[in-house]
């Protein structure tokens, strides 16, 4: 005779203690970052050669735009952290105002790289193939941006997905925690994509 208890087996925690949606998460961000790393040190490699192929980044750039999408882009983590600090303490309508902030907030962001990617090509006539400065901005910030539009999708299936009955905000936090890690990661790497692209070319 078999027993409910023989088939089931723990899968959330691994011999180390670590929660195993977490650590693949962790795992992941590290690969991206290296991934990411890649990119933001090309671009400082070969910045110094843009103003030999007649590119000014400066006469380019829109400071106060991108400092302003920068900003809302990091006050999204700051309702991502409301939002997981809710649901771990199972307010549920908490949980969905402060996840409805960081997709709005998202998709502000979104909607000014466009903005900025539109302005670029055809007011500035810089494309993807200008050379060393327009493949790697776009490679680069375009790469980016498909991150935080995976980030805006993920945090909608949660939205949606919290008014099933099957969801349940205690068997359900650590996942929202981990789509949080990623939220953050993609902030993280705004900051030093804003840095390295934007801000140094005033330096």
């Amino acid at each position: 005779m078999s027993h409910a208890s023989d088939t089931t087996l723990p899968v959330e925690h691994i011999p180390t203690g670590l929660n195993s949606k977490k650590l693949i998460m962790w795992l992941f961000l590290a690969s991206d970052c290296m991934f990411f790393g890649t990119l933001i040190t090309t671009h400082l490699v070969y910045r110094k050669i843009y103003e030999n192929i007649g590119v000014d980044p400066i006469k380019i750039f829109d400071i106060e735009l991108t400092t302003a999408s920068s900003f809302i882009l990091l006050m999204s983590s700051l309702f991502m952290a409301l939002a997981v600090s809710a649901i771990h303490k199972g307010e549920i309508k908490s949980f969905r105002w402060n996840l409805i902030g960081v997709i709005i907030f998202g998709s502000l962001f979104l909607c000014g790289q466009v903005y900025e990617f539109n302005h670029f090509v055809h007011h500035s006539g810089l494309t993807l193939s200008s050379g060393t400065f327009g493949s790697t901005f776009y490679l680069m910030t375009g790469t980016h941006g498909v991150h935080v539009a995976m980030g805006v999708l993920w945090l909608i299936s949660w939205f949606f997905y919290s008014f099933s009955p099957r969801f349940n905000a205690h068997e359900n936090a650590i996942d929202v925690e981990t789509a949080g890690l990623y939220w953050h990661f993609v902030d993280i790497i705004w900051i030093v994509i804003f840095t390295a692209v934007y801000l140094i070319e005033y330096v």
